[in-house]
């Protein structure tokens, strides 16, 4: 382990963090990995027990701790204890594999001990409907802070925090681009959320319109910002672009249908200027300025393996 004292973090390299999986054990079959994979690369069985079984042992303190001081609080003010979830966020860039981070955590955070209820919401669902997104004029910057019904968001993360059973989150199609209208997924009070999207670890500053008080990140128990070099997230993404291309892209409901009917090099060629001119940009902007804000950082390098952690001291 590496202590950098100028740095707010502890740098491990891939074999010091999987070392300390400790007596974790590992849950999940390989068949059940290729069920949690990404369509651009694959989930290994040493990723798992190298990074994602460390952390869900450290996660284990984390939610333990946190139950700890509730039951304290409780008891001071000599009322029962109440059922407050356990937030974890996930952010990162756009092709970094940040769904397959929050999958791979919802299935081993679950099977911790008989009947631990972990869900799954991504912030998709708190975008725009496209329809407000062209009114606004800002379809172009679909996934910029500006995009998001911030104040939905900030208001189910509290609802979640104050215990309020069944709430609705809004479903969204990535096949149709959109909010699938009058249609949602209810979340009802589970032990742990795992709340993913690019926005998780923004502030103020980035919805200066709007100007919340407060943020997600205040109602974050432990957050979670997967990072990787640019070259890698460009290379990524065509590569996601061109599998999309020859699969949801070709079925005539998709969004994207027309994408389909490009020549090989079109596609690419596109791909390329989607990336640099809107996933790019929003990158540099809004989302990688929040990355040292997590509490733990994970780096990958080839074939989406991760190479080295960031934990917070």
């Amino acid at each position: 382990m590496e202590s950098l004292s100028t740095s707010p973090y502890m740098l491990f390299s891939r074999e010091q963090w999987a070392a300390l999986r400790d007596s974790e054990p590992m849950t999940l079959t390989y068949e059940e990995l290729l069920t949690l994979q990404g369509i651009d690369h694959e989930l290994s069985i040493d990723e798992v027990e190298d990074i994602y079984l460390p952390l869900s042992r450290l996660l284990s303190y984390y939610v333990n701790a946190r139950s700890g001081r509730q039951s304290v609080l409780m008891k001071f003010l000599k009322q029962k204890p109440m059922k407050i979830p356990f937030i974890i966020s996930i952010a990162g860039s756009v092709s970094v594999g940040k769904s397959t981070t929050a999958r791979v955590l919802q299935a081993l955070l679950s099977r911790w001990k008989e009947n631990t209820r972990v869900a799954l919401v991504a912030t998709d669902g708190f975008l725009y409907p496209n329809a407000v997104l062209e009114e606004k004029g800002i379809m172009l910057k679909k996934g910029f802070p500006q995009s998001y019904d911030i104040k939905t968001l900030l208001q189910f993360v509290i609802d979640i925090k104050s215990g309020k059973h069944r709430i609705q989150v809004p479903k969204y199609s990535h096949l149709v681009y959109d909010i699938i209208p009058d249609e949602y997924e209810t979340i009802d009070q589970p032990d742990i959320l795992i709340l993913e999207g690019l926005n998780v670890l923004q502030s103020g500053m980035d919805y200066p319109n709007e100007k919340p008080r407060i943020f997600v990140s205040d109602f974050v128990d432990f957050s979670i910002y997967v990072d990787a070099d640019e070259e890698k997230l460009e290379e990524w993404y065509i590569s996601r672009f061109m599998k999309f291309r020859q699969g949801a892209f070709a079925n005539p409901n998709s969004y994207f249908h027309s994408y389909a009917k490009l020549e090989e090099k079109e596609a690419a060629r596109t791909a390329k200027t989607i990336w640099r001119e809107i996933n790019r940009k929003n990158l540099r902007k809004n989302i990688l300025p929040t990355r040292e804000r997590a509490s733990l950082i994970l780096h990958k390098g080839e074939s989406h393996a991760v190479d080295y952690v960031r934990l917070r001291k």
